[in-house]
């Protein structure tokens, strides 16, 4: 089944970026392969814009998500 992750950058952020989960009981990192605003495929989120992306394991309301190295 799909997993979809409400997420808000504090930067801006382009598909293909690594990105990292973390939480109580999250830690994964996965190359960000699309998003979506509005219902729609976008492919730069501005900062402190609220995109769904697609993501590979669960993600937990309160996770938080960082741009990894």
């Amino acid at each position: 089944h799909l997993e979809v992750a409400l997420v808000k950058f504090k930067q801006a952020v382009a598909v293909g970026a690594k990105i990292k989960f973390k939480g109580a009981t999250t830690d994964f990192e996965e190359t960000l392969k699309s998003m979506q605003y509005d219902h729609k495929p976008i492919e730069k989120a501005k900062k402190g814009q609220e995109v769904g992306i697609k993501v590979k394991e669960k993600v937990r309301e309160g996770d938080e998500v960082f741009l990894a190295e």
